[in-house]
């Protein structure tokens, strides 16, 4: 290992079973830094070399990558808690049609020197590429691709919706005319069938032969040509996909009928070659149309994106383009209208609908100070606020950002698909060799055994198996979506149906996150309302936050609070004013003894409502004692249906908080907890939640995303309440956009039903090959047949997945 100041590296060349990449790290202070993170690298098994260059912050590696993944280094990396410069590159990629396509656009991504990972979704024909920009560049990844015969284009986040549903209907064009001319042609060829069966009268300019072979060879060279050109380009990569499968079954029967009509004396089977194209190409174009509709939550989130807004400029307002808006500018907002950026309130009041971003059907009330989220519609009065996020740090935009990558995704269960698919195409084309073989020498006769092995080659289909889960995971993500559930990934969304515990946060989560009155109790002959209005006159001036829930009590109440004199404050005691002429004293009962308040008569008062874990403070008049006063952080609303509703799905739920255990078992009893884990520090979050799953729990950490980061990192799935525009949406692997515990319970609901799609799909997609394929091996399914059969199957894959869309999360 060699650390650098200034100089080279000083790593040795690299030799045919190396690789050397140079990697950018943020965050090294000392030359000590770059010694640990050489030192770790040169021990790690696998690298030959490592050399750290403090000054450049780089570090360039040597190292065997049969033995050692690149991810794995960058890791190490990370692990030491520095950051890795990456980049992160779009793709759209064209000409896919199957698994195996995927698959081989995926290796060769992953196998360039300084891409970290690649993701190719063949659902949404895109790629996500992580790379290292010291080792490689988006023009090298791009030709990567393109060599492989699959056209290819970065697309920048914020346009991709757009143009991926562009690149969706020239495809559902491009394929709906083939398949006009395909039927056109093939119609003619079907009617020659129908006629050897003796179902139509006999034309003889149609059973010529040399008709029929016009009529097929513009169906086989015509629509038919795309299968040739994607086969050829694979097989001269040395691979294969579904298109070598689908030339060569379509050859087969093709040029056997060639031959019969030119050289031979036999029977030809154009209408066979003819059919299995056309509806392979029904079936694609069924598929894409499917296919599209898959992304539709991220267009709906797009089309919610105001293009103008009325900006104050100088004095006067002014209608500009919404990208022009900057972070400080005051904007009007009317009734009916769009709220263009995310921003605050600074005049007016008004109702907001956030359910297009929430999933929340009741509007809510906005003033002065509170924040409002861009895309959302302003109901009723006019407000001015001013602009806080704008462009790419909208609450809107992050959304899109989040969904788009989490349909982009794979979950782990498709592992399997992808196993299956690398070898798919090949063994298929060595079953549809053997049954040739067989069929031929067990009848000597040449027609049933290309008629057999045409049937092979054809009811194969890898497609469904690669269609079945990243289908499921793009509706089932936009369906969360569109309920203000944001699911970061399909890793996340298969982990949580695996959940068996919910942690739930105590403040800001089961609870409101600000004190309230809760009750207020009149002593020796005051009345209810005195004894309020009496507390928040003295409290007035105090910024202690108990005060100000007497305040807000009192004002909800519509009290008249008097004026104050004489105001003096006791930290960590209580508070002593005049009040028309009158001595009043609020604080805890030690503030009263010292100041000679008999407490007699509200003693039982307070003990019963300390019980329930609720602060109380004594109000004292002219040193008489008028009553008591409870202040609580008040459970949310709905809290107690939803841990009903969790229990009810088997779920272990537990509560954490740094909360004595008198205060959080009073909470806990109101919601419905059983169990609860109190006194814990902020810090401790997250070895509580360790310890659970070192037990073997599956743990759902739930928290505010604030400050229980540590504790929503450590889980198996940390879930934030949160609206969308703090912290929550950066820290946590599902986002609840709504502030509502019954959100929980919807995602996982959701988890579990995308689940079961894509086990559904997985099933029949297997069960679908296992089947047609030994059937054709044993001439039991004509090739027209098992054409049809594997046109559908991946649009049936494709339409169970759309199933999703009706989903409810939120069941009444």
């Amino acid at each position: 290992m060699v650390v650098d100041f200034y100089g080279s590296c000083g790593v040795s060349g690299e030799t045919k079973n190396q690789r050397k990449v140079t990697i950018g790290i943020e965050g090294m202070s000392c030359a000590s830094c770059a010694a640990r993170i050489g030192k770790v690298l040169s021990n790690t098994q696998g690298v030959a070399d490592a050399s750290v260059n403090f000054a450049a912050a780089k570090a360039t590696v040597l190292y065997d990558p049969a033995r050692l993944q690149l991810s794995e280094i960058t890791d190490r990396i990370v692990n030491l808690g520095y950051k890795v410069k990456t980049r992160r590159l779009e793709l759209a990629v064209e000409g896919m049609t199957c698994a195996s396509c995927a698959a081989r656009v995926e290796k060769r991504l992953r196998s360039l020197d300084g891409v970290i990972s690649a993701v190719v979704n063949l659902a949404a024909e895109r790629s996500a590429v992580e790379y290292l920009p010291t080792a490689v560049t988006p023009k090298e990844i791009k030709a990567a691709v393109s060599d492989l015969g699959y056209g290819v284009k970065d697309l920048p986040e914020e346009s991709y919706p757009v143009a991926e549903k562009d690149e969706r209907v020239r495809e559902i064009i491009r394929q709906r005319n083939f398949f006009i001319l395909a039927v056109i042609a093939t119609l003619p060829l079907l009617y020659v069938m129908a006629v050897d069966l003796g179902l139509a009268p006999h034309i003889p300019f149609l059973m010529s032969k040399y008709v029929q072979f016009g009529f097929a060879t513009i169906v086989q060279f015509g629509p038919g040509l795309q299968f040739y050109r994607r086969g050829w380009l694979n097989l001269r990569h040395g691979t294969a996909n579904m298109d070598v499968l689908i030339a060569l079954g379509t050859s087969a029967a093709y040029f056997y009928s060639v031959a019969n009509t030119f050289f031979l004396k036999g029977f030809v089977y154009y209408e066979t070659a003819a059919m299995i194209i056309t509806l392979v190409i029904l079936g694609r174009l069924l598929e894409a149309l499917a296919k599209g509709r898959t992304s539709d939550a991220i267009r709906k989130l797009i089309a919610l994106r105001p293009k103008t807004a009325r900006v104050l400029r100088g004095g006067r307002e002014v209608e500009i383009p919404v990208e022009e808006v900057a972070v400080g500018d005051l904007i009007i907002v009317r009734p009916g209208e769009s709220i263009p950026v995310d921003g605050i309130i600074r005049e007016g009041s008004s109702t907001v609908d956030e359910s297009m971003l929430t999933g929340e059907s009741l509007p809510r009330d906005k003033n002065a100070g509170d924040e409002v989220v861009g895309a959302t519609i302003n109901r009723h009065g006019s407000f001015t606020f001013e602009a806080t996020r704008v462009g790419k740090d909208t609450a809107l935009a992050r959304i899109i950002r989040i969904v788009e990558e989490a349909q982009g995704s794979k979950a782990p269960i498709q592992r399997l698909a992808d196993a299956v698919s690398s070898y798919f195409v090949p063994a298929v084309a060595a079953i549809a060799a053997v049954t040739f073989a067989l069929w031929y020498f067990a009848t000597g006769q040449l027609q049933p055994a290309i008629l057999n092995m045409t049937a092979v080659l054809v009811i194969a289909c890898p497609c469904a198996l690669g269609l079945a889960t990243p289908t499921a995971i793009m509706v089932g993500t936009g369906r969360g979506a569109e309920n203000g559930i944001l699911i970061k990934g399909g890793e996340h969304l298969e982990k949580a149906y695996k959940l068996d515990t919910i942690v739930l946060d105590k403040t800001g989560t089961v609870t409101k996150g600000e004190p309230a009155v809760t009750d207020v109790v009149p002593a020796g002959g005051s009345d209810r309302n005195h004894l309020l209005g009496l507390a928040a006159a003295a409290e007035r001036r105090s910024e202690h936050p108990l005060a100000r829930a007497v305040i807000r009590a009192a004002e909800s109440a519509g009290l008249a609070v008097p004026e104050t004199d004489n105001f003096e404050a006791f930290p960590g005691h209580g508070i002593r004013a005049a009040v028309d002429g009158k001595s009043v004293l609020v604080g805890n009962p030690k503030f009263m003894r010292e100041s000679r308040v008999d407490l007699a008569g509200v003693e039982g008062s307070r003990e019963r409502l300390e019980s329930q874990g609720k602060t109380v403070v004594v109000v004292a008049e002219n040193a008489r004692a008028v009553g008591v006063i409870a202040i609580a952080d008040t459970v949310k609303e709905h809290a107690a249906e939803a841990i009903r509703d969790l229990k009810n799905m088997g779920l272990r739920v537990i509560m954490i908080t740094g909360d004595n255990t008198r205060t959080a078992r009073a909470i806990a009893e109101q919601v419905g907890i059983d169990q609860v884990l109190a006194d814990v520090l902020p810090e401790s979050k997250a070895f509580e939640v360790q310890k659970l799953r070192d037990e073997g729990a599956v743990v759902g950490m739930v928290g505010d995303g604030i400050n229980d980061a540590p504790a929503l990192a450590a889980a198996d799935i940390g879930i934030a309440i949160g609206t969308g525009t703090d912290v929550a949406m950066e820290t946590a692997d599902i986002v609840l956009m709504r502030g509502d515990l019954r959100g929980i319970a919807a995602a996982i609901r959701l988890s579990r039903q995308t689940m079961r799609k894509i086990r559904q799909n997985l099933f029949w997609a297997l069960i679908y090959n296992a089947l047609g394929i030994p059937l054709a091996a044993l001439g039991l399914l004509n090739p027209i047949i098992a054409a049809g059969a594997m046109a559908l199957s991946s649009v049936s894959v494709v339409s169970n997945s759309l199933l999703l869309k009706r989903f409810n999360p939120y069941p009444a």
